[in-house]
């Protein structure tokens, strides 16, 4: 009998759970509404497009995004083979030409003879077997259907997303390439760095404070529809949120310019703003940190004054959008099942977990464990020693009361028995080797029976 499943969203999450499913022989139907429905904060039609940042986070072993990459080869992901296949430099983290890695995925899933494509728009949660993956802005239709089959409402918050500049309009007598702490290319360095003298840093602060903001859409429509007013999301806030927190917390926030020294004055910067490789041809680079919701003149005036930018051309410009997910700790369980619904599977951003490496790693387990369900196997659920077991269980076991979108991080691991206070290095390689271990012996009968 030939077994099929419905993935609703082609992102990071609804492309890989696809290839795990049909990689166990099913048949998979993978909805993605975009182009004929754009979503406000994509550019194109292709699945698994980045749209905030093109980096996805640290490769160092003893980082937690590190940790979950590691876990991920281990599980075979398809989406990190892709990243690692279209990687560009950035010093010890692992970025990506966009539109490269989303051409790659979208390549590899067209030719998959086990995966259908189908460009619509999914209104309604269908009562088939089915993983909803339709991310942050998953549309009206579909948010009123979960909203109706979980009786719970939504929460949401504003992301921001980072403007990208053209490469040949950055002033390199000023702007500098480095790393930090010199990690990275040993000639040049893998960022362009434009440092701030003190003066030129507080003149720039002071003037984003009372810089023109684009007003957000009404609360008004998304309470009718069931969803409640949330706030920004704390890891990605604006810069101009950031500088209302304090004159110096830019400077110590996604400014700070600690492990660089600018080579023409062989000094540390009183502040810096870092920009990051976008593309393979090295013509775009984003502003590491700097999502805004300004009106686009304002930005336009604001970002030319920061020192190497001050004939800056831009690609695209910041901007905010709604980002919806589900009050995951009351409706799903940690194989990421919804409580009413074993066929019904939720992954990727709608549910809590925060990061492009937590996108990928949710839909890889909600893709497992429904074709699992399907050939009628037990479900996986990872120790929470393990990264991604860990994630899994804070969104499905966190308080509602302050339930925020979570990323890969060390504090939702259980503690480490330790005898002597050690280093933070050392406490992130003791976190790596545990849950190295952990995944492993848990897979390891799942692999000698080719359970997996």
């Amino acid at each position: 009998m030939t077994h099929s499943i419905t993935i609703i969203g082609g992102g990071l999450s609804g492309s890989e759970a696809a290839w795990q499913l049909a990689q166990q022989n099913i048949q998979v139907n993978l909805y993605e509404m975009r182009p004929s429905n754009p979503t406000g904060a994509h550019l194109s039609g292709d699945l698994a497009e980045l749209v905030c940042s093109n980096s996805l986070g640290s490769n160092l072993p003893d980082r937690a995004s590190g940790v979950l990459k590691n876990e991920l080869r281990l599980l075979n992901s398809m989406l990190l083979e892709c990243a690692e296949a279209t990687a560009l430099p950035a010093g010890a983290a692992l970025a990506v030409d966009r539109e490269a890695f989303a051409k790659l995925v979208t390549d590899k899933i067209n030719a998959h003879p086990n995966i259908q494509v189908i460009r619509a728009e999914v209104k309604e949660i269908p009562n088939t077997p089915v993983i909803v993956a339709s991310g942050p802005l998953t549309s009206d239709s579909l948010s009123k259907s979960i909203a109706q089959l979980s009786g719970e409402e939504h929460l949401f918050f504003f992301d921001a997303i980072a403007p990208i500049v053209h490469a040949e309009s950055i002033n390199m007598d000023i702007a500098f390439r480095a790393s930090r702490y010199d990690k990275g290319d040993q000639d040049e360095g893998d960022y362009i760095n434009c440092p701030f003298t003190k003066e030129q840093y507080y003149d720039f602060v002071n003037a984003l404070k009372s810089a023109e903001r684009i007003e957000l859409r009404s609360f008004e429509d998304a309470i009718r529809s069931g969803i409640k007013a949330g706030q920004f999301f704390e890891g990605c806030l604006p810069i101009e949120i950031i500088a209302e927190r304090g004159e110096d917390s830019l400077a110590f926030g996604p400014m700070r310019p600690i492990g660089l020294r600018d080579p023409k004055t062989d000094k540390r910067p009183y502040a810096v703003v870092q920009l990051r490789q976008d593309n393979l041809a090295a013509s775009l680079y984003n502003i590491v940190g700097f999502q805004t919701n300004l009106k686009f003149p304002e930005q336009r005036k604001m970002l030319r004054m920061i020192p190497g930018l001050e004939n800056a051309e831009f690609e695209r410009y910041g901007q905010m959008h709604r980002n919806t997910f589900i009050a995951s700790p009351k409706l799903l369980r940690p194989t990421l099942q919804h409580i009413t619904r074993d066929d019904l599977f939720f992954a990727g951003q709608i549910t809590g977990v925060e990061g492009y490496m937590g996108n990928i790693a949710t839909g890889l387990l909600a893709g497992l464990n429904a074709a699992r369900l399907i050939h009628q196997k037990e479900l996986i659920t990872l120790p929470q020693e393990t990264m991604l077991g860990a994630l899994c269980h804070y969104v499905t076991h966190a308080s509602l009361k302050d339930f925020q979108p979570m990323k890969a991080n060390f504090g939702i691991l259980p503690e480490l028995s330790l005898t002597k206070k050690i280093g933070k290095r050392e406490r992130g390689q003791l976190y790596a080797e545990r849950a190295a271990m952990s995944l492993q012996e848990y897979l390891s009968p799942l692999v000698e029976t080719t359970d997996l």
